[in-house]
């Protein structure tokens, strides 16, 4: 441990992502995965205690999640289930991919309980821990843990929970253990409401900060895709319908987060169209060869669904094509004279699909000339290139629901002034914010090689003064209890040290983007997406 680690930052942070990405000893050799996010599913925990002597310890605990698959892979060569863009093997016959095919479509809720899920990480969910299923074969045993042993008596525990789920962009989840972080159980949003019968939904659910209520969309593909927007109540753990959306001009598509605000649950549909109606997902077993062509004629559909009065969706309209993986935040500022409602979101958006393709291992860790072969196709790398954009809805009042929606841009900031895995002050949410924290990319590496403050309002961007050959994960804001300024924080990043090959905690001053502390794992810990900070439920 070098520098300091404030103690009101105590509590423990989960991580999830990719962790192995080959398995050697198949009856075909080495099988190797093809893109980062289907990496097989590994988590991780940080837990921040006090030291008794004004400053904190950390302690590090991880475990595979995936094992199961793993030994599937291992005995059979291939993959069960379906995945974000790995590739097949050129030499399977038709009659062996339709098989596969059907197999996938057949697997039951047991066999769907072992599948890759590591996208996010999600605490004290509502709803489903009355639905969940146990796992065949979980048992409490201890965790990988590095650095000794966290207190467990005494009000030092890191954090209590309720429950820890992980996601995916599929409509199933997987329980662990909040302390051994053992995959203990399985859900299903159709088990939360039948019509939530689709197979894709998002990793990134969104909670009411006041109410806890959970909002999600579910994706029934085919003839006619439909989707449904749904909420969970914190309070009876019910699941009810807003909206369903369907019809003419709707298509089945790749979506990955959406918007919710005080009084609405927004939905963006990318122009990432899966073709047949999603069907091709089926025949490919993968969401990237599924996608069709990008096609600028493809329009983004906006979808603003009320969540406060049943009134379903009170608002549609289109933007230029792009795509998507990360909103930001959304709020609203309401006009008393008029009634309107100016409804802001915030997202980190792409000019088009290229960016799914720079996320191929082989581009990531330079094999083949694939690195090299993607970033100076100059058209290939300004399509990967994201950018922070701001929209303004102008929402009319109930009594001139007839009145069409006003929508323009604001704002937009582009990289590396702004980046991917973006985070902000989470006591901010749904409430109008001004920074935002992410991961920006200089082409220093492969990866992210920065980690940035951007000021939406200004355009200003302030950025952590990383060691040549690092590279940061997400950054997760943890706020000082008694903090008033939006920026009064810290960030907590997993940092990769490429050149040492291992990996470390570090700890940023939200306000001044400099480093306060860090904790040194001492071993590499895989490149991961997404996670959550959960503050001690007490400390001395």
């Amino acid at each position: 441990m070098s520098g300091d680690i404030p103690v009101w930052a105590v509590g423990s942070l989960f991580r999830t992502g990719p962790g192995v990405y080959k398995v050697e000893g198949t009856p075909v050799g080495t099988f190797y995965t093809s893109h980062w996010f289907d990496g097989l599913a590994h988590t991780h925990r940080f837990d921040i205690t006090p030291n008794g002597e004004g400053r904190v310890k950390v302690f590090y605990s991880s475990r595979r999640q995936s094992n199961e698959m793993m030994e599937h892979i291992r005995a059979s060569g291939d993959r069960k289930f379906f995945s974000f863009g790995q590739r097949r093997d050129p030499c399977l016959g038709m009659f062996a991919k339709i098989m596969s095919s059907w197999r996938a479509m057949r697997a039951g809720p047991d066999d769907k309980s072992i599948e890759n899920i590591s996208v996010a990480v999600h605490t004290d969910m509502p709803g489903l821990d009355q639905v969940a299923r146990p796992i065949a074969g979980a048992k409490s045993t201890p965790p990988d843990r590095r650095g000794g042993e966290p207190p467990s008596h005494g009000g030092h525990r890191a954090c209590q929970l309720q429950n820890v789920w992980i996601t995916t962009d599929n409509s199933g989840l997987k329980k662990i253990d909040p302390d051994t972080l053992e995959p203990i159980g399985f859900a299903s949003q159709q088990a939360l409401h039948p019509d939530l019968s689709g197979p894709t939904s998002c990793a990134h659910a969104q909670r009411d900060p006041i109410t806890g209520d959970m909002f999600n969309f579910n994706l029934q593909m085919g003839r006619t895709p439909t989707y449904r927007i749904f909420r969970v109540s914190a309070s009876t753990g019910k699941t009810d319908i807003l909206a369903t959306i369907g019809g003419p001009g709707i298509k089945a598509g790749y979506l990955h987060s959406f918007y919710l605000s005080p009084s609405f649950v927004i939905l963006c549909l990318p122009s990432s169209h899966l073709g047949l109606n999603g069907l091709k997902v089926v025949w490919e077993r993968n969401i990237i060869d599924a996608i069709e062509p990008f096609d600028t004629s493809k329009k983004c559909k906006w979808f603003i669904v009320d969540r406060l009065y049943g009134n379903g969706v009170v608002g549609q309209f289109e933007t230029n094509a792009g795509f998507f993986f990360h909103t930001v935040n959304a709020f609203e500022e309401r006009d008393p004279q008029t009634g309107t409602t100016n409804l802001v979101c915030d997202v980190v958006e792409y000019p088009n699909l290229d960016v799914m393709f720079s996320l191929y291992y082989d581009v990531l860790l330079g094999k083949n000339d694939a690195h090299d072969g993607f970033w100076q196709d100059s058209d290939r790398a300004q399509g990967s290139l994201s950018r922070l954009a701001r929209y303004h809805i102008e929402v009319p009042s109930a009594e001139e629901k007839e009145t069409p929606l006003s929508v323009s841009k604001t704002t937009t900031v582009p990289a590396p002034h702004s980046g991917e895995l973006p985070t902000i002050n989470p006591l901010f949410a749904l409430k109008r914010q001004r920074y935002v924290y992410s991961l920006a990319f200089f082409g220093r590496s492969t990866l992210s090689d920065s980690l940035v403050k951007t000021d939406i309002e200004t355009k200003e961007a302030l950025f952590w003064n990383i060691p040549p050959g690092h590279t940061p994960g997400e950054a997760i804001f943890v706020a000082r209890p008694d903090g008033e300024e939006e920026d009064d924080g810290v960030l907590l990043s997993v940092v990769l040290d490429g050149k040492n090959r291992t990996s470390y905690l570090v700890c940023i001053d939200a306000k001044t983007m400099s480093e306060m502390g860090r904790a040194d794992v001492g071993f590499a810990i895989g490149f991961g997406f997404h996670g959550a900070h959960v503050a001690s439920g007490g400390h001395s």
